[in-house]
């Protein structure tokens, strides 16, 4: 099952939001909140008609770094010991197709494409024999944006990751998946830059969950971020980057420059 987030193409500025079901090139509107008591309703768009947002509001984005041994490398860290974490602002998140806008607090700004998970229900101090997967809603495609610079030069990662538009989510979310084995690849102006499978990561999916769970309570809507893969380098003005994850789809988002 593939569940969006969507307000339609005509819609005026102050239009609610709404979730849906995505089937085939139609979007089935649905009732209430996927995580609690939802149905579906008798209208239909289709997907040509809606305009795609990010598929959550997450009160909170828990990102996992160094979790690709190569990515690692890449950039010189040794491999930590336990999983790293760290928090991206809820402000940061954008929807497909929403520009990446650029700061110019920084001059090297890169993509980092990865799975992300999506929380379904209250999870706190999570055990090693609790089924940690029941715990998700499902799977979608993120791009952990990274001012590189300020990343190097500040002590921990919040400034270099939390910019507005730093967190592209989407497009959808994937219920029926098994995390285990999913191709990550991210792409900029069609050119190929990363590739990676989630069989690869130092710390699995239930692992993480499990892990996170012990140190904060996730809530229905959370994000965790899993990590990047190896290859991850420059978003310029005028780009466009492509995440995809298998199963899931493709997030695509435009970059732009600063704004004074």
């Amino acid at each position: 099952m593939k569940i969006c987030r969507y307000v339609p193409r005509n819609a005026t500025s102050m239009a609610s939001p709404h979730y849906g079901l995505v089937d085939g090139e139609n979007v089935i509107e649905m009732t209430g909140q996927p995580w609690g008591p939802w149905a579906r309703r008798a209208h239909s768009w289709h997907l040509s008609d809606v305009r795609l947002l990010a598929p959550v509001e997450p009160s909170k984005i828990v990102c996992v770094g160094r979790n690709y041994a190569a990515h690692a490398a890449e950039l010189g860290n040794e491999l930590p010991k336990e999983p790293l974490i760290f928090l991206k602002p809820s402000t940061s998140v954008i929807g497909p197709e929403e520009p990446i806008v650029l700061t110019k607090f920084s001059q090297q700004v890169e993509h980092e494409g990865e799975l992300a998970l999506v929380v379904g229900r209250r999870c706190a101090r999570l055990q090693d024999s609790d089924d940690a997967l029941s715990f998700l809603l499902g799977y979608t495609c993120l791009n952990d944006v990274t001012a590189r610079d300020l990343q190097k030069s500040d002590v921990q990662f919040a400034r270099a990751k939390g910019f507005d538009t730093f967190c592209p989510v989407g497009p959808h979310i994937e219920t029926d998946l098994d995390p285990a084995s999913l191709h990550v690849e991210t792409r900029v102006n069609g050119v190929v830059r990363q590739v990676g499978k989630t069989s690869l990561m130092i710390y699995p999916v239930p692992f993480l969950v499990r892990w996170i769970s012990r140190m904060m309570t996730l809530l229905p809507g959370d994000i965790i971020a899993t990590g990047t893969p190896a290859g991850v380098g420059p978003l310029v003005t005028g780009d466009t980057v492509e995440v995809s994850v298998s199963g899931i789809g493709v997030l695509r988002n435009p970059v732009q420059p600063p704004r004074e």
